[in-house]
């Protein structure tokens, strides 16, 4: 087995995706009630597609030497990389082209069967607008870095995806 294969199916590979995901949730918590930035509905949707991703990374955690975890896992991640980096795609897009047609709700759309935002409001509930920019670091917008964060997880699951998924020996 070759090393990117061995690496792609091991605990370790998958505990630094979750790392990863839970190190921004955490980012998130900070800007949110440290530094009393509040978050837009893009934003919560944004925080929900990195939920998922470290989802995914406690399913290979925890199934990393079963080919089918590991394809549930592989599965996992791709759906929030992708949401994810079409959410703050439109984020930036409406924070640097603002247009009172392009706008998003006061409240997040969560199916009626899972209100997140009732049952953890302090995770899940919008309290900022999507047209403001609170923060920027070296001029990035924390839009834009979440694009770069996402495009991020879809680089390393195109990288990974095919050895996670092949056969051990």
């Amino acid at each position: 087995m070759n090393p990117v294969t061995q690496f792609a199916q091991s605990r370790l590979a998958w505990l630094i995706l979750a790392g990863t995901a839970l190190g921004l949730e955490l980012c998130a918590l900070f800007f949110q009630y440290v530094m009393k930035l509040d978050p837009c509905v893009m934003c919560i949707y944004q925080r929900l597609a990195i939920f998922g991703i470290l989802a995914a990374g406690l399913i290979g955690i925890i199934g990393h030497k079963n080919r089918f975890m590991r394809l549930i896992a592989i599965l996992g991640w791709s759906v929030s990389a992708a949401w994810g980096l079409k959410l703050a795609l439109e984020l930036v897009d409406m924070q640097t082209n603002p247009s009172p047609f392009s706008t998003c709700s006061f409240l997040p759309e969560f199916p009626t069967w899972m209100p997140l935002h009732e049952w953890l409001p302090s995770l899940f509930m919008p309290t900022g607008m999507c047209n403001d920019i609170p923060w920027e670091m070296f001029g990035i917008t924390m839009g834009q870095w979440m694009i770069g964060a996402f495009t991020a997880y879809l680089i390393a699951l195109a990288v990974f995806a095919i050895p996670a998924l092949s056969k051990t020996r």
